[in-house]
């Protein structure tokens, strides 16, 4: 067998080979029909780890025969860029595939920028990171096609392993295996969109399955052993955990209880407890908020039990306040009128607080007019406590409202005091 790993050696070699995709490399996109008649854009591949960027860059390297360089952004240097520069002045142009682009620094992309923008070098810069917060402008603007690419269906990572299986000069067609569909279909399932991890397995799968008359016999306890963990991708710094993030966030939000659970799981998966517990508690009072007040106060206690259990024991107290906050009342009212009241002043909208509201506890502020404060305490109002007619807000702001309650949950009570008040007003 071949030294290089399976997924190396499966490698597509031309656009036709590519499985999956097909919203930017479909027949009839755009790009195919450039590429097909060797027109070859420079362009930024963005997406999760496994999904295609390498092979897609190899691919079209394949099809347009152009002179075609690989450098990974972590491990190149300068003298890398500039022996391919010098290449591209040889040829005329040359097609340079740079993975990891978002590491480049900026001298290296100082000297690779103009050729990029003369057209001497094809610049395919492949990232798992968000092209707009990680790769720098400069790089961007000189790539005309941002494409994000997206997990593979199990039909496609179905499609792949047959082809390994049947494949007897790159793949393992050479060797006599026994496995079933459902099988197949379980390291489909198992690699989670993931080529990459889906050949991996794939090949380890072979490698650690007993032999019988010359036939390596494929089981299921041997799929399901090397499989527990290979659907988890945890950078904890990049941009999928923050995706992970706002995922769980807006399911809440939505209060759809399998899908945030679904990504509270991935999040813990990942091992950062620490950001899990701080997104939580912000959901809590940013979407739950006056709708349900009690919420703050469990989450809260749900993140405190977290941290003094630790992971795995953690996931049970937080599944608690996920539940919790999905089938809640949400009203956003509170921080959003918060929001409104420091746009004003943002805009603008200030003035000097009333004289009455002003500090008095010194000797001399009666002399600067600092008078006419009502105790509210003292003029009760039925079993709400005490409330007198007063101006709070400075002359410009007389009659400005921040605050539009949201009619949902405790809030309810809340809006009917608050209408009840604007009423008594003078």
């Amino acid at each position: 067998m071949a030294i290089e790993p399976l997924p190396y050696r499966m490698r597509p070699k031309t656009l036709d080979d590519i499985i999956g995709q097909q919203h930017i490399l479909g027949k009839e996109t755009a790009l195919y029909k450039m590429i097909a008649k060797q027109h070859v854009p420079s362009m930024l591949l963005y997406g999760e780890p496994g999904i295609g960027k390498t092979s897609i860059a190899h691919a079209i390297a394949g099809s347009s025969q152009l002179p075609f360089f690989s450098l990974n952004a972590t491990q190149a240097g300068k003298k890398d860029v500039e022996d391919i520069i010098v290449e591209a002045r040889i040829s005329g142009k040359v097609l340079l595939f740079l993975d990891e682009i978002h590491r480049f620094n900026k001298l290296q992309q100082d000297t690779l920028l103009p050729h990029v923008e003369s057209g001497a070098i094809v610049l395919i810069g492949a990232t798992t990171e968000n092209p707009f917060h990680d790769v720098n402008p400069a790089i961007r603007s000189r790539c005309g096609e941002i494409l994000q690419l997206h997990r593979l269906s199990v039909d496609d990572m179905t499609t792949i392993i047959h082809r390994a299986l049947a494949d007897e000069k790159n793949g393992l067609g050479r060797y006599d295996i026994a496995i079933t569909d459902d099988q197949i279909e379980q390291l489909a399932i198992a690699s989670n969109g993931d080529a990459r991890k889906a050949l991996t397995l794939l090949e380890s799968v072979y490698y650690a399955s007993d032999e019988r008359d010359g036939k390596t016999i494929v089981d299921d306890a041997t799929i399901a052993s090397l499989a527990k963990r290979i659907g988890v991708y945890g950078d904890q710094q990049g941009s999928h955990f923050y995706n992970l993030l706002s995922a769980l966030q807006k399911s809440v939000r939505g209060s759809d209880v399998d899908a945030a659970l679904y990504y509270l799981a991935h999040l813990l998966e990942s091992g950062d407890l620490t950001a899990v517990n701080r997104r939580l508690l912000v959901m809590a009072y940013e979407d739950v908020g006056l709708a349900n007040a009690h919420v703050g106060s469990q989450v809260l206690a749900a993140v405190q039990a977290s941290e003094r259990l630790g992971l795995p024991e953690a996931r049970i107290p937080l599944a608690n306040a996920v539940v919790l906050m999905c089938l809640s009342e949400k009203s956003n009212s509170a921080y959003k009128a918060l929001d409104a009241a420091i746009e004003a002043i943002h805009s603008g909208k200030t003035g000097d607080i009333p004289l009455h509201l002003r500090d008095t506890h010194y000797k001399g502020a009666q002399s600067l007019g600092h008078v006419g404060y009502e105790y509210p305490h003292n003029h009760p109002i039925g079993t709400f406590g005490g409330w007198v007619d007063q101006q709070y807000l400075p002359d410009v702001l007389v009659g400005t409202h921040f605050y539009t309650p949201v009619i949902a949950g405790e809030e309810k009570r809340l809006a009917t005091i608050y209408e009840r008040l604007q009423q008594f007003k003078k």
